[in-house]
């Protein structure tokens, strides 16, 4: 799983969310390093709908149809598996910026 749609489940694990909210979210969480354009967000979260990894349902404020998002229990279980898979990824970085990466763990 990329960056980018990791950061994406990791918003939308805390609370459903709209598209700007979720983009604005990812852009604070990761103090400016992951900012996701709407050509970049909306196809992503189009695909975690079909993958069933989200839910989405229209609500109307002020007049204005949105969208908001909400995460379901295989996207939490995915987002699960991409925690510890990112974790491996990080301890492999800091252990290889120490001159120390085995390898064998860095699949």
């Amino acid at each position: 799983m990329s960056l980018s749609k990791f950061f994406i489940l990791c918003v939308l694990n805390q609370r459903p969310m709209h598209g700007y909210e979720i983009a604005k979210t990812v852009e604070d969480t990761t103090q400016g390093c992951c900012s996701p354009t709407p050509g970049a967000l909306y196809p992503v979260l189009k695909e975690f709908e079909a993958g069933g990894y989200v839910t989405a349902h229209a609500e109307s404020v002020g007049g204005r149809q949105r969208k908001v998002y909400t995460i379901t229990d295989k996207g939490r279980e995915a987002f699960q598996v991409a925690v510890k898979a990112w974790a491996e990824v990080g301890a492999c970085v800091t252990a290889g910026s120490e001159g120390a990466c085995d390898t064998s763990t860095c699949r």
